[in-house]
């Protein structure tokens, strides 16, 4: 098992299949399994010198990421912390898992920062699912809070589970190469700090082993059994139906699958980088110049891949930028490209002048 990047660094980890741990893996107590994992994933002595924010909503993954986290950190002056959101919806449970995570911490020691948002006011204003909104304001917060701190590290507590999930998720609403490799062990948040998921190389069924070894009770959202949401179904009905009905080792599949993508998304992002190199410049704050004439004979797929990374170098927003759009931009880098300027989501304006492909957005 590879250990998470450093702050900035590609991800690298890779998830082992129950099937491929080892025997002495498998007759490991609980409390060490988990731990030994984390540390593996995510060695100790990389984030204990460090701020550390960990996301903990009360539920069982992240309380055993709390309890793990504390129990494998090496002396030195970083500070764990925790974070958690209370997203303003359902009432007297939600004020109840903030009641419990705030003791927790009391009862651990640990530093506890609560935010507070309205998703559904979130929701209906940015035209997002509650999910979504949900989502984004956890991670606003996280990097608020991060920025606050000082914290290098923001972790969360996604396990294998939850990536097979993702991974499947993906498979049904439509996705490509880099959807498919699910989510990443580690990603730059913002500048200077890291979002890590040490548990990804961890079973659900691991995390409630070591909890209930550790005798350690946690918060149940009833949220998770509402069927009324995608992800819930996926969980609840499809992947079961799978596993009962195709192949009992679905989940281990899907994990499978997803490193496989992300192995070959890697080799094709390294590809990408270079182009970068050879093909691209700025020319001020907003303005990105791609040489056309450089491109020349490159496979449509890479090119779509290049102008994806231009993007999140600049942190250009990408959540309606679809197959469409890249492969209509990617038209433009053609020499017989029949639109020469065209708009973009989030105001960005794509320009094909003489030999030169000019992206601007305003800042």
């Amino acid at each position: 098992m590879k250990s998470l990047p450093t702050v900035g660094a590609p991800s690298v980890g890779r998830i082992t299949p129950c099937n491929e741990r080892s025997a002495a893996a498998r007759t490991m107590n609980p409390v060490d399994l988990l731990e030994n994992r984390l540390a593996q994933a995510w060695p100790p002595p990389r984030w204990s010198p460090v701020g550390v924010l960990l996301a903990v909503s009360g539920g069982a993954d992240s309380v055993a990421l709390l309890r793990a986290a504390l129990a494998r950190k090496a002396p030195g002056p970083g500070r764990l912390v925790v974070a958690h959101v209370h997203h303003g919806l359902r009432g007297a449970e939600a004020d109840a898992d903030e009641a419990f995570v705030r003791q927790l911490c009391d009862e651990l020691d640990v530093a506890c920062e609560v935010g507070r948002a309205d998703v559904a006011q979130l929701a209906a204003t940015e035209g997002d699912g509650v999910e979504a909104a949900a989502r984004a304001a956890r991670y606003a917060f996280l990097q608020e809070t991060a920025g606050r701190l000082g914290a290098r590290y923001v972790a969360t507590a996604h396990t294998a589970d939850d990536q097979a999930e993702t991974i499947l998720h993906r498979i049904v609403r439509g996705t490509g190469l880099a959807g498919l490799s699910g989510m990443e062990t580690s990603r730059e948040l913002c500048e200077g700090v890291a979002l890590v998921r040490p548990l990804l190389f961890v079973r659900r069924v691991e995390v409630i082993d070591y909890l209930s070894a550790l005798d350690q009770p946690f918060r149940e959202d009833t949220s998770n059994r509402d069927e009324s949401f995608t992800r819930n179904r996926l969980r609840r009905s499809l992947l079961p139906q799978l596993a009962a009905d195709y192949n009992p080792g679905v989940v281990e599949a899907l994990l499978r699958l997803g490193r496989l993508a992300g192995d070959a998304q890697r080799l094709i992002a390294a590809q990408a980088e270079r182009l970068h190199t050879d093909a691209v410049r700025e020319e001020g704050s907003a303005t990105v110049v791609v040489d056309c004439p450089s491109l020349a004979g490159v496979d449509n797929y890479l090119v779509r891949e290049l102008l994806m990374l231009i993007w999140r170098k600049r942190r250009w927003p990408q959540q309606v930028m679809g197959l469409a759009h890249w492969e209509q931009l990617a038209a433009m880098v053609d020499p017989g490209a029949s639109e020469t300027r065209k708009s973009f989501p989030h105001g960005v304006d794509a320009r094909r002048t003489g030999e030169q492909l000019v992206l601007t957005r305003p800042t």
